[in-house]
């Protein structure tokens, strides 16, 4: 039960000011732009756009400059804002074969049609601190664009089968050209019949943003669940599933990051259209499985999408679904956290986890003087009965 605190409108007035203060800090300082924070923080913009079920960068961005760099916060910013929101249309599932990839790489296969895309990425980078980043000077000159129109090289593409080939434009764009599709890995596993035949279904999933959360839940629900679950979180119960509690040992059949194209049907027309692009990132791992009673020895798979660029998010992702697909596939519950479903799935949502925790910091004034009241009572008793006794 909470009280009211005498005089707490004003000072809660008087913490909004010194808040917003605290968030402009030094006024010597320049302030940062939303464009700054969008451009030059981008994958805090992606996590925030994941975790918060909304694609839009420069509400992201906005949400990350109002909460100081408090990514949850933003988060928590992100998702009241879209409640406000109508939805006027559902669109189409995402081809992600069709994706035009930044990034893409397997670690099951060397020689891939298309090659292994490295693009930017801190896997190859040395963890030293880049003094030269403190230096202020002119921005770096900007490569130009090709000939004949189209955008500038992206990052080097490297084919494994021709290490001496020169760099090649982002796979999946060309200039000028139409974007070549892009094979999953896993479709050349499925051609020989080694790993488990995905089964797509036309019915519609349930979305978790507008109906309460009913275990046990099917895959779809908990992907959506583990999708916009909290990235420490998820890595925690990946990263347990790779020390053996959850008996899964994955190999990253492929990890594709780039824009795909999003498309709506209209009844009108009778066709779909495009009505814009996002960024996501994808990753299918490949699962040891020694067989069932019903299935024979295969390889089994592991899934995650998640919004923007997030490979670490999207990895775990992955290793937690397919941890949790025991039951599905025959296999023994260890009793691993990434196998119980209800735990992963009800301590996943970082803004659930928030709120229940910092709620102890509010007025508590009755509550803590009925416990206190209690342990007196007690202490009393206690003190009565040795007494009694000598």
């Amino acid at each position: 039960m909470y009280v009211a605190v005498k005089g707490g409108e004003r000072a809660i007035d008087n913490a909004h000011q010194w808040l917003a203060e605290e968030r402009r800090g030094a006024p010597t300082v320049p302030e940062l732009t939303i464009p700054q924070i969008r451009e030059q923080m981008a994958l805090a913009v992606n996590r925030v756009m994941a975790e918060g079920s909304l694609y839009d960068p420069d509400l992201a961005a906005l949400a990350i400059k109002q909460a100081r760099g408090d990514l949850i916060e933003a988060v928590f910013l992100i998702r009241a804002y879209r409640t406000t929101l109508p939805r006027l249309a559902a669109s189409n599932p995402v081809d992600t074969g069709g994706m035009a990839v930044d990034r893409r790489i397997s670690a099951t296969f060397k020689d891939l049609p298309g090659g292994q895309v490295l693009g930017p990425t801190f896997d190859y980078t040395h963890r030293l601190l880049d003094f030269a980043l403190m230096a202020e000077g002119d921005p770096p000159t900007p490569i130009p664009s090709p000939p004949g129109g189209g955008e500038a090289p992206g990052p080097t593409v490297s084919h494994t089968h021709d290490p001496k080939a020169p760099p090649s434009p982002r796979v999946g764009e060309g200039w000028g050209g139409g974007a070549p599709r892009i094979p999953h890995v896993t479709s050349f596993l499925n051609r020989d019949g080694l790993i488990e035949t995905a089964n797509p279904s036309d019915a519609t999933p349930p979305d978790l943003t507008r109906e309460p959360m009913e275990l046990p839940a099917d895959r779809t629900l908990r992907l959506q669940a583990l999708a916009r679950g909290d990235e420490g979180f998820i890595l925690s119960m990946a990263y347990s599933t790779q020390r053996g509690y959850g008996r899964t040992h994955a190999f990253v059949g492929e990890l594709r990051i780039g824009t795909v194209a999003v498309e709506v049907d209209i009844p009108e027309l009778g066709f779909a259209v495009e009505i814009g692009e996002i960024e996501l990132t994808e990753c299918e791992t490949v699962n040891q499985f020694k067989g069932s009673r019903t299935e024979p020895p295969q390889f089994t798979r592991g899934y995650g999408l998640v919004m923007g660029q997030s490979e670490r998010k999207a990895i775990a992702m992955s290793l937690v679904d397919r941890s949790l697909r025991w039951q599905e596939l025959g296999e023994d519950f260890t009793g691993a956290p990434a196998q119980d479903e209800e735990f992963v799935l009800m301590h996943c949502d970082n803004i659930q986890a928030t709120g229940f925790l910092e709620h102890i910091k509010l007025p508590h004034y009755v509550d803590f003087q009925a416990e206190l009241e209690l342990v007196r009572k007690l202490r009393a008793e206690a003190v009565a009965m040795r007494e009694a006794a000598e």
